[in-house]
């Protein structure tokens, strides 16, 4: 047993004598190291944009089951059978509300407030006959463009006022 022990010794030291000598090895092993580990990274961002992506779809698939249920039975079934204008105003305090997270600095609750936010903006897609896929093409095609130069190739509207 005394000779496995000073085996590994040996073999333990040889690395660091082998390291020392050799420092053009251990700089590539760190950067294939680096590499490596922005690919995972990059790898992650994307499975998490996908996963978020698909949770919404999911809610998404979930409110729509409920347009025409029972409204005592679901959150969703009650806001849809309430109308548009409901939901825009339900919408819109859920705005706020996370507006005033945000302004107050309190993230934890901001996080619930967006979330909230989302889930009535998905309530109104629904309400409205909007899918996720049209907004997702809309998203990509908008990706990679100056958010100014995209707002000014939006075309006019005037607004009437109802008299």
């Amino acid at each position: 047993m005394t000779k496995k022990a000073s085996t590994k010794a040996t073999a333990k030291a040889t690395p660091k004598t082998q390291s020392k000598a050799a420092p053009k090895s251990s700089v590539k092993k760190e950067a294939v190291a680096k590499k490596t580990e922005k690919a995972k990274e990059i790898l992650e961002d994307k499975l998490s944009q996908s996963a978020d992506e698909t949770v919404l779809d999911r809610l998404y698939t979930v409110v729509q089951s409920r347009k025409g249920t029972d409204p005592s039975l679901s959150h969703s079934a009650r806001l849809l059978s309430r109308g548009t204008y409901k939901i825009a105003q339900k919408f819109g305090e859920e705005a706020v509300e996370c507006l005033i997270e945000a302004v107050a600095g309190r993230k934890d609750l901001l996080v619930g407030e967006s979330a909230d936010v989302l889930y009535h903006l998905i309530v109104l897609w629904v309400d409205a006959g909007v899918t996720p896929e049209e907004v997702w093409a809309e998203l990509r095609r908008r990706e990679g463009t100056s958010g100014i130069a995209e707002k000014a190739s939006r075309p006019k509207e005037i607004l009437s006022k109802k008299g």
